[in-house]
């Protein structure tokens, strides 16, 4: 939701709801709500019907480097409460980033 809110919706609007836009240029935001959208669509489709499973390790590698930024970010501005929000979905998309690149080996 986080993504298409940033595709969707201009970036004065975004600034008022997410401070830690206010740094990014508007094609900056809309670039990064591109790749969240892209991140759920890699992830969930193939998981729930069971097809293209190989694109979910790649999906999640690249939500883990999206979430790398993203902490950089927060660390930036301060926000550690939001810091631990994001390390905590960065953790669990290099899990299953290892669980598919391994099911892919075997």
């Amino acid at each position: 939701m986080s993504g298409l809110m940033k595709l969707i919706q201009p970036k004065s609007k975004l600034d008022a709801k997410m401070a830690t836009l206010k740094g990014f240029s508007s094609w900056q935001v809309k670039a990064i709500g591109a790749l969240e959208v892209l991140a759920a669509l890699g992830l969930a489709p193939p998981l729930i019907f069971d097809t293209g499973l190989n694109l979910v390790p790649v999906a999640a590698t690249g939500l883990v480097l999206l979430m790398i930024g993203a902490l950089i970010t927060h660390a930036r501005l301060k926000e550690f409460p939001v810091m631990a929000i994001t390390a905590v979905l960065g953790a669990l998309s290099m899990w299953v980033a290892i669980w598919g690149y391994s099911d892919l080996i075997t």
